[in-house]
């Protein structure tokens, strides 16, 4: 698969500048400096309350509320405030479905209502969502993908528009518009209405908001840090902006979306007019890591937006120190405004409670454990990496999960895959062979990393590296069988029963942390899959997930 580091080599962003990522001092500056150590001790864990399944969640009921506010690999968030209704979608790059809506009433506990992007054209980078007059717009970035139908460049800008953010959506529309990413919807002082990507460019778009009216052109550079900071990559990115007063506000990513913990942050610049100048704010970076030591890390892509009780608040993202294996779970922080019209965020590191806005609690979350009485594609599994016309290959009826095989190993089927948070969790499934197939249950990053056991009929395939392990399990040679992965604080361990009571332990653990972005150069997340290869098909029964 393409990678968002590609794109940057690709030329969608400046050059890489990448460099170690442990060992800096709590300053500005990245500086290598001291360990954890008496001096300097590493934080207390914090202790989320749990939901759904054990699953974390984080209001914790007293009117606070323990970040990450979606646990699991929810990254680049986009939020719309309208009314007294938010919605959130995110990156959903080479899933199908793909672009789960979240509603929400507080900023913390949200609820899927549907996806909104049923058969993806390619990868889908970071989207922006957006509502004019009585309809409602999901600018999305397409990137080319060796599953994909052919598109005219790299990375394409397309865009569905709904009369609800519950749909029914449209088709995708192209825009024609090549070589960007990363769109940010804004109605200018002028009353036209444009598109900003990456980079400082800019578009004007139709009334319709379906076309464009004009040129791309740049219009702003956003501020450049210190060139002595520790960063991925300079990547200026993620334009959101939003009018307040004024003034129109222009908040942007800089310093890569991986890599060290100092690297990713959020930087602001504003104008009077859509049309410049930008003025750069005189504090910037807004939010950066400042340490190793900071629970989270790599933040940035931020969506500002007002809370339901008239306070400011930051939507971001970042990844979680020690679980990169999570990918880029979505956060909340608050902000406040000074009498010069600039703002501060106020949460620090985010591995405090913070003040929860307040407003009315929808049921957060949903159950990640499937009985397969309904179909649940787009809302809790999605396909990884699979074509528009691959969609038929899933069928649930009366308690059963049937997945068409395809390709000849996890790396190349299109497994069906689904976003985890928890630190620590277990999945089962009966497993059914039906044909010349080979299914099975995975920890799956992406088709070249993940780990987990499958069966044939003739024995048990152990996966560990993204391929069949020197250690294979002596498991009994059958064409049904019962499966189980803990995966306890990055820990894996593999069980499997051929009645669903009696337990064999795998043999061999494995060790999950180095599974994640940093290392496979790809930005996703290690999560349960069910994976059919062959000619067959393999039946699913009873998925159960348990947070522990």
């Amino acid at each position: 698969m393409e990678s968002r580091r590609n794109a940057i080599k690709l030329g969608l962003t400046a050059p890489l500048a990448v460099s170690a990522s442990v060992g800096w001092a709590a300053s500005d500056r990245g500086v290598p400096g001291a360990q954890a150590s008496a001096a300097n001790p590493a934080p207390a864990e914090p202790a989320w309350p749990r939901g759904i399944e054990g699953q974390r969640k984080a209001d914790l009921g007293d009117g606070r509320y323990l970040n990450p506010v979606l646990a699991g690999d929810y990254a680049d968030p986009s939020v719309l405030k309208d009314g007294d209704d938010y919605y959130m979608t995110h990156s959903s790059f080479d899933s199908a479905p793909g672009l789960l809506i979240w509603h929400s009433r507080d900023l913390v506990n949200w609820r899927p209502i549907g996806s909104a992007l049923p058969r993806p054209l390619g990868t889908v980078f970071a989207v922006d969502i957006a509502k004019h007059g009585d309809r409602y717009f999901i600018y999305i970035p397409f990137m080319r993908a060796p599953w994909s139908p052919p598109l005219a460049s790299f990375a394409n800008i397309y865009v569905i528009h709904a009369p609800s953010m519950a749909g029914p959506w449209s088709a995708p529309i192209d825009l024609k518009i090549a070589g960007l990413i990363d769109p940010g919807h804004v109605v200018g002082e002028d009353g036209h209405r444009y598109l900003f990507f990456n980079d400082g460019k800019r578009v004007r778009l139709t009334p319709d908001g379906l076309a464009t009216a004009g040129p791309v052109e740049t219009v702003y550079e956003a501020w450049r840090y210190p060139d002595d900071w520790i960063t991925e990559a300079w990547s200026p990115e993620g334009p959101k902006l939003f009018r307040r007063g004024d003034y129109f506000y222009l908040v942007n990513a800089v310093g890569g979306t991986s890599g060290p913990a100092t690297g990713h942050m959020v930087v602001a610049a504003r104008a009077r007019s859509i049309h410049g100048p930008w003025q750069t704010c005189p504090h910037n970076p807004i939010v950066r890591a400042r340490s190793d030591q900071d629970l989270w890390w790599s933040r940035g892509h931020a969506t500002c937006v007002e809370g339901p009780d008239g306070r400011w608040f930051m939507v971001y993202h970042g990844y979680e120190r020690g679980y990169h294996s999570l990918g880029r779970q979505t956060l909340l922080e608050p902000i406040e405004w000074d009498d010069d019209g600039w703002f501060r965020a106020t949460g620090g590191d985010l591995s405090q409670p913070l003040a929860k806005p307040a407003g009315t609690s929808v049921p957060h979350g949903m159950p990640h454990s499937d009985s397969f009485r309904q179909e649940a594609l787009g809302r809790l599994w999605t396909l990884y990496a699979s074509a528009p016309q691959d969609a038929s290959r899933v069928t649930v009826a009366d308690g059963m999960l049937s997945l068409t095989a395809k390709g000849d190993s996890p790396a190349n089927c299109s497994p069906l895959t689904q976003l985890v948070g928890d630190r620590s969790y277990q999945v089962q499934v009966e497993v059914e062979l039906v044909g010349a197939t080979q299914g099975g249950l995975l920890l799956f990053f992406d088709d070249r990393l993940f780990l987990g056991m499958g069966i044939d009929g003739q024995r048990m395939i152990t996966y560990r590296g993204g391929k069949a392990a020197y250690w294979q399990e002596p498991a009994p040679a059958t064409r049904r069988l019962f499966l189980r992965i803990t995966n306890d604080r990055q820990i894996v361990t593999f069980h499997y029963s051929t009645d669903g009571q009696a337990w064999t332990r795998h043999a061999v653990r494995a060790y999950v942390a180095g599974y994640n972005a940093n290392t496979i150069d790809d930005l996703l997340s290690l999560r349960p899959a069910l994976f059919a290869a062959g000619t067959g098909k393999v039946l699913f029964r009873d998925f159960r997930y348990r947070g522990l």
